[in-house]
Order: structure tokens, then sequence, then C-alpha cells
């Protein structure tokens, strides 16, 4: 059941409903294969998961790219370059079914798991049961599913995948012989431990329920965290985590696999958790999983959690609306939305955290009153950048402690009531505030009741290590290693061909050219380990300018 393409010959042959498929060879003649598959089509590894080594193609003259990069990101992940051909359906949603079979005979499923919510074919959104599926449906996938693993004498916990269309139609993707990342809402709507029945399947014990003895309890909704950054394409991110903290409510599940002071690297998946929430509707289920995202403190790491609550909370999505083509059809905000108060807010408790910090660290006159000045001055300043936003913030203490603080030109009253560790106690205008702030150089995160925000607090002089600007320079994307490079000095290219290839978590990232124009320079080779931002190529256009 590794192979893809053995499994699908197999189920073939069990009656189990497949897609049509051609293994990509050294010799296949690739837009026969596109013709005979049919447009849109997926070139997919036969090995592996995750939805590394998958390229979606819509003409013949995109196969040769596509099989190409798909083939080396394969060999990359799993060792295994064979990559096969088969038709694509648009529009369609992943559900999934639950098996689980003992040695003594016992062969039953846990019901569907939908999985629709993807990006670059990989599931970030998983949910129980299926809104797009009836009793009926769910008996007729059940034991498709069921089918298919007794085609293979299976004994284990594994997942019988599927394409279903808008017709009620499904064709089998394939087996996955072992618990999948998304199991926990089978379990949360069932009160099945399949990792306690998986033990004792392998320890000899027959399966301790029966089909007839499972019920679905409510509805389960599971999201993936993973550090990356949705408004630059879903691009994996590095860094350190600075602070990881769960809320103790509303309830849910968490499943996470680091902690405060983690090092996300280029090495590794960037998924670092996965958060469950169980609740007798699904809008519940969803409203709550938000709402408990937004509650949670991770500060260090760009990632996807503003873009997981967005999604949850978007009509269509709440309408049960959900397909592989969601992402793309409906494009979900990929970042938080601030209001003008809020933004305000935050950014004064980041100067207040600040001018308390520099206080306690004054090693001279530490018995007068904060601000306290023999004649008047001017006032303090900071300025932060939020995406291509500036905040300017003016400060200066009164007689009382308060602070007079001017935002963008809106002038408020600020106060310190308390400050424990990176936690802060504040008031603005009378209002009574809480947040946690930590900041690594002049990156500064402050986190409140709505979520976190991420804020640059500008350097009076320029950084010295600042990335080198260029004209014309194409920079990397993210962390990585060059794998391609595919232009030399010199050579003629056209906007969007692809200059060089970064690989990445086990990801290809192509840097393709800005602009029409001649090559300057290439700043790089094959095998070189490059940093998010650093300069790869310099291309020139056409009157000899960068």
């Amino acid at each position: 059941m590794g192979d893809k393409l053995a499994a699908k010959n197999l189920m073939d042959k069990a009656g189990v409903p497949i897609l049509r498929s051609i293994e990509i060879e050294d010799d296949t003649e690739l837009a026969v294969a596109g013709q005979t598959v049919g447009f849109p089509a997926l070139v997919k590894a036969a090995a592996g998961g995750g939805g590394k080594g998958m390229r979606i193609v819509n003409e013949a003259s995109e196969l040769e790219g596509a099989v190409a990069s798909a083939k080396r990101e394969a060999a990359s992940a799993f060792g295994d370059a064979t990559v096969f051909l088969e038709r694509y359906l648009n529009g369609a949603r992943h559900v999934e079914i639950q098996v689980i079979g003992d040695s003594h005979g016992n062969l039953v499923h846990c019901f569907e798991r939908e999985c629709s919510i993807q990006r670059r074919h990989q599931k970030i959104i998983e949910e129980a049961p299926s809104s797009a599926v009836s009793p009926e449906l769910r008996e007729r996938m059940g034991q498709a599913g069921i089918q298919a693993v007794r085609a293979i004498n299976y004994e284990n916990a594994g997942t019988v995948e599927f394409l279903l269309d808008s017709s009620g139609e499904f064709f089998f993707l394939e087996v996955n012989t072992r618990l999948q990342v998304e199991h926990p809402v089978t379990e949360e709507i069932t009160g099945v431990d399949l990792v306690r029945e998986q033990i004792r399947v392998a320890q000899g014990y027959p399966l301790s329920f029966t089909q007839e003895s499972l019920e679905i309890d409510g509805h389960a909704i599971e999201v993936r965290i993973y550090a990356e950054d949705p408004a630059n394409e879903f691009l994996p991110a590095t860094g350190e985590v600075l602070a990881w903290e769960m809320p103790t409510t509303p309830e849910a599940r968490y499943d996470s696999g680091v902690t405060s002071g983690s090092k996300v690297s280029v090495n590794f998946d960037p998924m670092l958790a996965k958060v469950t929430t169980h609740a007798s509707t699904r809008e519940e289920a969803a409203l709550r999983l938000a709402r408990v995202l937004e509650r949670m403190r991770i500060q260090g790491v760009i990632t996807n959690r503003d873009f997981l609550i967005t999604t949850l909370r978007h009509p269509r999505f709440l309408a049960g609306d959900t397909t592989t083509s969601f992402i793309e059809e409906v494009n979900p905000p990929r970042e938080r939305t601030l209001n003008g108060s809020e933004l305000r807010n935050k950014a004064i408790a980041a100067s207040l955290f600040i001018q308390y910090r520099n206080r306690s660290a004054a090693d001279v006159l530490q018995t007068l009153p904060s601000g306290f000045r023999i004649t008047r001055m001017p006032p303090e300043r900071n300025t932060f950048v939020y995406h291509d936003q500036e905040i300017l913030t003016e400060y200066s203490c009164r007689r009382d402690g308060d602070f007079n603080f001017t935002v963008s030109g809106e002038t408020v009253i600020a106060r310190i009531i308390g400050v424990s560790g990176d936690r802060l106690e504040f008031a603005v205008n009378g209002r009574r505030m809480t947040a946690t702030v930590n900041n690594h150089g002049n990156q500064w995160w402050v986190h409140g009741a709505d979520g976190d925000i991420s804020l640059t607090l500008k350097t009076r002089f320029p950084e010295i290590n600042a990335p080198e600007a260029v004209a014309g320079g194409l920079t990397s994307p993210m962390p990585g290693t060059v794998i391609a490079v595919q232009v030399a000095p010199g050579e003629q290219v056209s906007a969007g061909q692809v200059l060089a290839i970064i690989e990445a978590m086990k990801m290809e990232h192509s840097a393709v050219s800005p602009q029409d124009g001649v090559v300057r320079e290439v700043r790089v080779a094959i095998g070189d380990k490059v940093e998010g931002g650093e300069l790869l190529v310099v291309v020139e256009d056409d009157f000899g300018e960068s």
C-alpha cells in the first residue's frame, strides 16, 4: 500500500472505484499520457504523502516541468522518484474512511472524516463527520473502505482515502496503513481510543467494539498549526518559538511538538501542533476552535494561526461548502484585520513595556518618579512598523504617574497597573486591559484577548546586517538549499521564468524573474545554503537598468 500505483491496481481488481492513471516512465510520451488521462491532470508521487511530489497540470505544455519538479521533490522526500498521472477532479471533496481490523476476522469502519481544506495538496483542517455525507452515502463509503482493506487482509488501524464529487460518486486515492494526523476527530465523535485499539490488535486481542456499537456523537474539527506565512503563498517559516502557551478555556485537545524555546528549522516538516474541538454541532465546534486559536499565545515564529481563524469563521466554511479548491476559490483573509483602536492599544502596550523595562534597568536616580524633569522636554518616541504601516507613539509622564500618549495623531491617557514577567496590566482612557509582551531584537510580539500581533521597532540608525537591496535583484523567499540554477550571466530571460529552485522542508520553491531582461549576476550555485531574503540573481531590463 506504500506504492500508490500498486494500490490502485489492487483496488481496481477488488472492485473499488478508481481514477484512470498512467505511470510516467523515461520513455513515456507525456503529451499522449495527458491526452489519455485528460486535463486538468495531477502529477503524483507513487510513494509518501503530505502533498509532496504533486503538481496540477492544466495543459500539455506544463507536463514536462511539472513531472521534473515532482520527481525531484519525491526523490528528496521519499527516496523514490516514481510519479504517475491521473485525472484531477476540480471542486471535489477529500473524504476518508477510518478502518481497523484484528487477527480474529473483525473489520470495522469508524465513519468518515472530511479533509478538503488543503494548501499545496496538504490538509490543514479536518473534521468528522462530513457535512456532505448522508447516512446512505456513509454506508456505501464505509463498505468500500472495508472492501479495500479486506483485499489485503489488513490487521491494524488505517485510512482509506477517497475523492467525492458533487454527484455522490467517489474514487479511491490511497490506503494509509497507519494512524493519520487527523485521527483525533474520529476519537472525539466515537469515543474510541484508536491508539489503544492499535496496541491491543498488535498484542493479538480482538477489537473491544463492534460496527453496531459505534455511533456518531456531535461534531469534531481539527486544525494543523504550521510554521508558515499564508500572506507569502504559505511558504514555510523558521525561527525560535519565544512563547507557546495554550489557553485553559474554551476546552480543546492539544497535540504539540514544540514548547517555548524550540527552534524551527528547514530540516523538518513545519507542523508545530494540532488543535481539536468537539461540540454538539458543526458550527459550535468551528466557532469554539476559532476562539481557542485566538487565545493561544504563539510568538517568535510566523504561523498560519490567523488564517485558520478567518477560515473557520468564513460563511462558506460554516455553511459546509468545502472542497479541495476552497482556498483558491474563497480566498479567506490570510491575516487578521485589526481595527484602529486595537492596533493603537497594542502599540501603547509595547511602548509601556519598553518604558517600564528601561526604567527598571536604570542604575541611577531610581528614587525619582518615572519621567521626572526639572524642565519641559519633548515626548519619548517609538515608531513601530506593522506590515507596511508605520505607527508613531509619543508619550510623556504626568505627575500622577499616568502617561499622555499620542498615537498616529490620537491623544489618550495610559497607565501601567502592574507588570509581572512579560505580563502587562494597563489601562487606556480608563479601560483596563492585559497583554503579554515579548521581543527578539527589534521584533516585538503583543498578545491580548484577540490574539497576537508582531511589531517591528524602527531603530534610529541603519542596521549593519540589513539585507542588501539591489535593483532587479531576486531574493530567496525563505531559508533553504539551492538545488537548481537555470540561468547564467548574459542570458535573456522573460518575466515569470524560473531562474533558481530552492528546497526547504522537503519542498521545492521556484524563484522566478520579476521582469523581462538580461541576467547580470548569479550569486549562488547548486548546493549553496541561503537565508531568507538573500540575493540570488540580478536581472537588468532590456535598457540596461537593474
